[in-house]
């Protein structure tokens, strides 16, 4: 064969190789691009070197993972699971961080954070008739309302609280500030026998809350209208069953002041010949209701028999009882009845801050003493009242409390950088015993964040600083006159 014909077939035969080799180069990445474009694309994915699921099926996963789709779970496992199935151009680094659901705050006066340290150190009924009632009288109104209520948000998003119950004037005001800063709330529109900011008395008080809980509901997925009776000291029976009544016709939560004092047991016993739980219950509020029974101090055995098993839940607020010396709610026997128990901060005028990692300490702390047990109210129970038990117990267990599939994603992250958070062998007793609030380092409700390396999203600090300052300045004023 000569040389032209034999260079000829040379080309031919490498130029054949080159197609085969380019084809099937161009195949096998076809096939990886199809692989790659396989994974679910989510919108948002949060990593943990510790994903604390408060999910009895499988508590904590090491190096895990959770896919956000919109405002809900979509999965929760290990990361490469996650990595594996999911995709996103959102995805929040996990390295020495724990990822959790957000904290429940089952009580609190959102827009008291204005009255915060103004009167310390007085008896509760001195410090309500003395102070809170006439400054309420002369300064709560719309805007005091909003400041009020953007800096409660402000203190809960930034130390990891991602929903809460609230019992104040103005609801209104309270649910627009609620979602403007992103959190999640069940807000109850307070009612009075007497006067009260905006209000003659009970007949306006109550149709005004009437009026609230049936524009608001089914509003906006992050708000659910309450009613909220003030305490049964200060609400006629009559007046009572009208509240219970109404929310059971229109499926609305009750939150109420409850057994907090021995002066309101003893205030129950001379009018009514009854006990505070027991009077409410004649009432006709746990018939049906989701009642949020705030404090529950003074129960007797026999209540605490008529709130487990439920649509009840006691919220245990340790800061503001031992502050105003109200008493130690009975937990330890609450919960081995049944009941469900969760964890409230109560308004800053009587804690004086919102930091639900305090409450759950001081629980835990709390009860081993009062109980002379230490095996009492155990770091995990404590957490739970702080997060799944504490959904439960405001009517929020179907939505939030735990990193589940199907539930909102409200979820933190918390970090583990601190050198005072070393050594770490149990991860559980971590987040009870040592993490505070400033460790925690992200905000997430319904998918949406809050808060960034621990920078709030939504609110404007500058500002908020200004009008909180402005306000303070003038009820200051007022105080010295």
């Amino acid at each position: 064969m000569n040389k032209p014909i034999t260079k000829f077939l040379s080309t031919i035969v490498l130029s054949i190789a080159f197609l085969s080799i380019t084809t099937t180069a161009f195949a096998t990445q076809k096939i990886s691009i199809k692989k790659q474009n396989s994974k679910k694309e989510v919108s948002l994915i949060v990593l943990g070197e510790y994903v604390v699921t408060m999910n009895d099926d499988q508590m904590v996963i090491k190096d895990g993972a959770v896919a956000v789709s919109g405002n809900k779970i979509l999965a929760v496992g290990s990361r490469k699971g996650i990595e594996k199935k999911y995709q996103s151009s959102k995805v929040i680094k996990g390295e020495s961080k724990i990822l959790m659901p957000g904290l429940v705050n089952g009580h609190t006066h959102t827009a008291m954070t204005l009255f915060r340290g103004m009167a310390d150190d007085l008896e509760l009924m001195t410090w309500l008739s003395n102070y809170i009632f006439p400054m309420e009288a002369q300064f709560v109104d719309p805007e005091f309302i909003k400041i009020g209520t953007r800096l409660a948000c402000w203190e809960m998003i930034r130390g990891g609280t991602t929903s809460f119950v609230d019992m104040y004037f103005y609801p209104e005001v309270i649910s627009e500030e609620t979602i403007k800063c992103g959190l999640r709330g069940v807000i109850g529109s307070a009612s009075i026998d007497f006067p009260s900011p905006g209000f003659e008395g009970w007949g306006d008080s109550f149709k005004h809350a009437v009026n609230y809980v049936e524009n608001w509901q089914g509003k906006h997925e992050r708000i659910t209208p309450a009613f909220a009776p003030h305490a049964p000291y200060t609400v006629s029976p009559a007046h009572l069953k009208q509240v219970a009544d109404k929310a059971r016709e229109l499926n609305a939560p009750i939150t109420i002041h409850l057994a907090e004092s021995l002066t309101e047991s003893e205030t129950i016993k001379k009018q009514y010949n009854s006990t505070p739980v027991q009077h409410v219950y004649d009432q006709g509020m746990m018939d049906g209701i989701q009642l949020i029974a705030a404090h529950m101090v003074h129960p007797t055995s026999d209540e605490i028999k008529l709130v487990s098993g439920k649509t009840v839940g006691a919220i245990h607020n340790p800061t503001s009882n031992l502050k105003l010396a109200s008493g130690i709610s009975p937990v330890a026997e609450m919960l081995k009845s049944g009941a469900l128990v969760g964890i409230g901060t109560d308004g800053a005028a009587s804690n004086n801050d919102l930091d639900l990692w305090e409450e759950m300490r001081l629980a835990a702390l709390l009860h081993k003493v009062r109980e002379n047990d230490s095996t009492v109210l155990p770091a995990l129970t404590a957490l739970k009242m702080a997060t799944s038990m504490g959904a439960k117990a405001v009517g929020l267990g179907d939505v939030t409390g735990q990193l589940k599939s199907g539930m909102r994603a409200d979820m933190i992250q918390v970090s583990l950088d601190d050198l005072r958070l070393l050594p770490l062998y149990d991860v559980i007793s971590h987040l009870v015993y040592v993490v505070d609030s400033n460790d925690v380092t992200t905000t997430i409700v319904s998918g949406e964040l809050l808060m960034e390396n621990k920078k709030v999203l939504t609110i404007d600090e500058v500002e908020l600083k200004k009008l909180v300052r402005g306000k303070a300045d003038e009820m200051a004023r007022a105080l010295r006159e």
